[in-house]
C-alpha cells in the first residue's frame, strides 16, 4: 500500500516556518542543495529543475498533498503549479477556485482523500509537504516523517503539528547528518504495538 510520508523541515524547537509563515530561515548551502536534488528531486519545484538544467522525477513521490500556507508562496510569485511533476492537491477553504487543471483544490474530507489515494496502484508514495494544521489533520494518516532539523532555534512560528490528535508512535529508520546541512531524521509509525511495514 502507498504511504503517506511527512517530508518537512524543522527547526530544534519544532517549527516549520517562522513569525508570518516565513521558510526562509532554513538555508540550503549548495553542497546540500546537490544531495537533495540527487536523492529527493521530487521536492524540489519544477521551476527550479527548470533553472538548474536538472530532472525533477524521482523514485519516492508521485503525488504532493499541502497546505494553502505551503502553497501561498508559489502563488504570489505567479506560479500556481509549483510541482508539475507531481499530482498536485491544495487543501483550503478559503481559495478561490483553481484556474490550474494541474491542481486540485480540497475543500473537505481529507482523510478520505489521503485513505483513497492510498488504496491506488503504484510503487510512489504521497508527499505531504505541510504545514502543520493539516498534518495535524492527518496524524493518523501519516505513515513515516522525514524531518530535515535544522541546527536553529525560532522561538515562534508554524509548529509541526498543529491542533487536537490522538497520540501517535514512531520509531527512528535512519539518521542521516549532512557536513553542511540539517540533521535528515526518518521515522516509521508505529500502530497497534507493532511497525507500519505495509
Amino acid at each position: 500500500m502507498r504511504k503517506l510520508i511527512y517530508y518537512v523541515a524543522s527547526s530544534l524547537d519544532g517549527f516549520i516556518a517562522g513569525p508570518g509563515d516565513n521558510t526562509e530561515v532554513f538555508s540550503l548551502p549548495e553542497s546540500y542543495l546537490r544531495h537533495l536534488i540527487e536523492h529527493f528531486p521530487e521536492t524540489l519545484p519544477t521551476h527550479f529543475h527548470a533553472a538548474m538544467g536538472s530532472e525533477a522525477t524521482g523514485k519516492r513521490f508521485d503525488t504532493v498533498v499541502m497546505g494553502r500556507k505551503t502553497y501561498d508562496p508559489a502563488l504570489q510569485v505567479g506560479i500556481t503549479s509549483p510541482y508539475r511533476h507531481l499530482r498536485q492537491y491544495v487543501v483550503s477553504r478559503n481559495l478561490p477556485d483553481s484556474s490550474d487543471p494541474e491542481v486540485t483544490l480540497v475543500r473537505e474530507n481529507v482523510v478520505g482523500l489521503i485513505q483513497q489515494l492510498k488504496q491506488e496502484t503504484s510503487d510512489r508514495h504521497i508527499w505531504l509537504a505541510g504545514g502543520g494544521s493539516l498534518a495535524g489533520q492527518l496524524a493518523e494518516e501519516i505513515d513515516e516523517i522525514i524531518l530535515k532539523l535544522n541546527p536553529m532555534v525560532i522561538g515562534q512560528g508554524t509548529p509541526v503539528f498543529a491542533g487536537d490528535f490522538p497520540l501517535q508512535r514512531f520509531e527512528r529508520i535512519s539518521c542521516d547528518p549532512h557536513p553542511t546541512g540539517p540533521v535528515l531524521l526518518h521515522y516509521r509509525a508505529v500502530r497497534d504495538g507493532r511497525h507500519n511495514l505495509s
